[in-house]
């Protein structure tokens, strides 16, 4: 069956799964329809096609927007998570070393592959990101490349506050130039409708066993499991447990050692489920500090200098990573079992990461639902839930 255009999707699912009208989504899906017809207009003097740029606070059903979009095309195209985007750009960027202009060379091996670039989370925080973002955007436009994304962010608040932010604007202007910029708020968070619960986090409880041993003993039933570290991309991960589908880490394993989002990708490639114990309270004294040029993240050193951030928790770095870990498991659908020093509404309440661990706790919090994986679990009765069909669709997690 022909998957609906992005306006006809939407009205389906008002009419027949239960959505509840929303201007603010209306208005989205609409721009996309305009997206959509100007790419499949056959007429020899068809208009260009604008790209759409989602943004809005977390759970407002950017993501399943976008991805009616994608899935109703008919040209080539490419759906990624952002940060597996921009893990691609630094590989291609290290191999086409030598290159007289290789984010040229890069955007137009896009062009060549895809018609359109659909990609989840924009969010840049690293200087060495957003000093390559500053062109490369530039160039995928001028390539004919047209891009769909979501973000928390306007455009204009990206990389905000970040070092050298100079850098990143022509990103940003490229964007404005080229995107037709839309505010997905309806004012509530759809992740966090009612559902069938299943308790995935846990307050440590001092002088008894960790709740997650008798987990990880249920999960990994059947399978041998052992207590050697494992390597991933040439890194020794130490860790409690694991068996063939399910590992069990301390927060210090996952976040304290240097680990970047390519080591979290290949934890989810390897495992299905992901057991974290001793998560401390990640807050903190505020602190002036300075942060290391470039990320652990990046195939290329970026020499972009010491610079101070204006405020840092004692935390902050660890949470960065912790951040990356449950978004790529959030989509990947990995569901995540915690065991932490403070419930899960007081772990980050104040630092420089606040605003995007908003995003990681609206996340968590929806992981402590049935729906978010398919596995079978002992649950607690919904309290008057709607159709799990509807809150998948609404919140994007049936797609991810």
């Amino acid at each position: 069956m022909t998957q609906r255009p992005p306006l006809a999707a939407y009205h389906h699912a008002i009419d027949q799964l239960d959505f509840k009208p929303d201007n603010a989504q209306q208005f989205a899906a609409e721009q996309l329809q305009a997206c959509y017809d100007a790419l499949h207009n056959s007429a020899v003097d068809k208009p260009a096609a604008v790209g759409v740029y989602l943004w809005g606070p977390v759970g407002r059903g950017k993501t399943w927007l976008m991805d009616q979009f994608y899935k109703s095309l008919q040209v080539p195209t490419r759906r990624q998570h952002f940060h597996h985007f921009i893990r691609w750009v630094h590989q291609r960027m290290f191999q086409l070393t030598g290159t007289a202009d290789p984010l040229r060379a890069l955007a137009c091996e896009l062009r060549d592959e895809v018609r359109v670039l659909c990609f989840d989370e924009l969010f840049v925080n690293d200087i060495g990101d957003a000093i390559i973002l500053g062109k490369l955007f530039q160039v995928m436009f001028e390539e004919g490349v047209v891009l769909v994304c979501t973000s928390n962010q306007p455009p204009h608040q990206l990389y905000e506050g970040g070092f050298n932010r100079e850098r990143f604007l022509p990103a940003i202007a490229a964007i404005e130039a080229n995107m037709q910029v839309v505010n997905v708020d309806g004012g509530q968070d759809h992740r966090l409708h009612p559902g069938t619960q299943v308790q995935r986090y846990w307050l440590t409880a001092n002088d008894s066993p960790s709740a997650l041993h008798g987990i990880f003993n249920r999960l990994s039933e059947g399978q041998p499991n052992t207590a050697e570290a494992i390597t991933l991309n040439q890194r020794h991960i130490k860790l409690i447990r694991h068996a063939d589908s399910v590992i069990w880490c301390r927060f210090a394993d996952l976040c304290v050692e240097a680990l970047g989002s390519e080591d979290y990708i290949a934890l989810c490639d390897r495992f299905s489920t992901i057991l974290i114990s001793d998560v401390p309270c990640l807050s903190g004294q505020q602190r002036h500090a300075k942060i290391a040029r470039g990320t652990e993240d990046s195939a290329q050193r970026i020499e972009a200098g010491d610079r101070k951030l204006p405020s840092l928790a004692v935390f902050d770095d660890s949470v960065r990573r912790f951040i990356a870990l449950i978004d790529e498991c959030y989509d990947r659908r990995v569901p995540v079992y915690i065991e932490a020093a403070v419930p899960l509404n007081e772990l980050y309440t104040e630092g420089y990461l606040e605003f995007a661990f908003r995003r990681t706790l609206s996340r968590l919090q929806e992981m402590q639902l049935q729906r978010f994986s398919a596995e079978p679990e002992a649950s607690s009765p919904t309290q008057g839930s709607p159709s799990v069909k509807r809150e998948l669709l609404l919140t994007g997690g049936a797609q991810k």
